[in-house]
């Protein structure tokens, strides 16, 4: 808010006063109705790419790595970064540049909004009229905000497009999305204000839940098992990690004070989160995306901490 108020000072008319004080109000409540969070006042386009290059962690699946899992800068969202090979389809994650041939510089805005939030694709698109596969979380994704669906969709025009073409998806059942049941009752820019409110949102665009609650026969169960942990992630399943890379289990993220997280501290779980380091020091594995989420503005960690502390507990 304080930044907010600054700029619009710095605007006044050169040489005169400052705007009428109900002016500077109605600006300023203007600036924060459409603040992404508290004292931040963004561009569409700023939102977008930090929504894509933190808690969405798009990059995590969408570029290219190297043998020793570092992503390949210069073909950002290119596609290719993680493959994936279950019982149900066998797909490589697609390149969501803007490259009309092999990418998404041919889809509409509305084109892509659809592929985020229902896992559509477009009727120009490979395969059309088929499904993404259930990795991509759309189900999840069915919560962004329409401004946020709009500043994503802005900051993916501007990555620079690489031509790469991926192998095509191998369907091998019908696409199935478990519903998430925040993302199916959704949120409102008011609720944000509301600092668990607000990390409900964060974990629930992030898909965190996803891989943290218990998951068997390829269903999730959210009822019971929210943030219960036990998914397991190993080579046979996900292809594109450093080589050395021997598989990863999703841990119990409830407030059980021994199962899960009750009995750590917030520092303890920003620590986990953002940087990868377990309660004893120990380097945490992928798929996580730490690296993305250690751009996260504090006040989103600690809403996202806020929520996790609301969580059943759970064994």
């Amino acid at each position: 808010m304080q930044r907010a108020i600054e700029t619009i000072a710095l605007e006044s008319p050169t040489g005169g006063q400052p705007r009428a004080a109900s002016m500077l109000v109605a600006v300023v409540i203007a600036a924060t109705a459409a603040c992404p969070g508290p004292g931040r006042a963004e561009t569409l386009l700023e939102r977008g790419s930090y929504l894509v290059n933190t808690i969405l962690a798009c990059a995590n699946c969408h570029t290219p790595k190297t043998a020793d899992g570092r992503a390949v800068e210069e073909k950002e969202l290119a596609g290719g970064g993680l493959s994936f090979t279950t019982p149900a389809f066998n797909v490589t994650a697609s390149n969501i540049t803007p490259d009309p041939e092999t990418g998404i510089g041919a889809w509409s805005d509305d084109d892509i909004k659809q592929a985020l939030t229902a896992g559509a694709r477009p009727a120009h698109a490979r395969l059309p009229g088929a499904p993404l596969a259930a990795v991509m979380p759309a189900g999840f994704y069915k919560a962004l905000l329409p401004r946020d669906l709009d500043a994503i969709v802005a900051y993916l025009r501007t990555v620079k497009p690489v031509r790469n073409a991926v192998r095509v998806p191998e369907y091998k059942a019908p696409v199935h999305r478990d519903a998430y049941p925040d993302a199916e009752a959704g949120f409102s820019e008011d609720s944000l204000r509301d600092p668990v409110k607000r990390g409900a949102y964060l974990v629930t665009i992030g898909h965190c839940m996803e891989c943290h609650s218990a998951w068997a026969r390829g269903i999730s169960d959210y009822a019971t098992g929210l943030g219960k942990g036990g998914r397991k992630f190993g080579p046979d399943l996900v292809q594109g990690f450093a080589a050395d890379w021997q598989g990863s289990t999703a841990p119990n993220i409830t407030s059980h004070t021994s199962k899960g997280i009750g009995g750590r501290s917030d520092a303890d779980i920003k620590r986990a989160m953002t940087q990868g380091l377990g309660w004893d020091g120990r380097v945490l594995k992928p798929p996580m995306g730490y690296a993305w989420y250690a751009g996260l503005h504090e006040e989103d960690v600690q809403a996202i901490v806020a929520w996790l502390r609301t969580v059943p507990p759970a064994e």
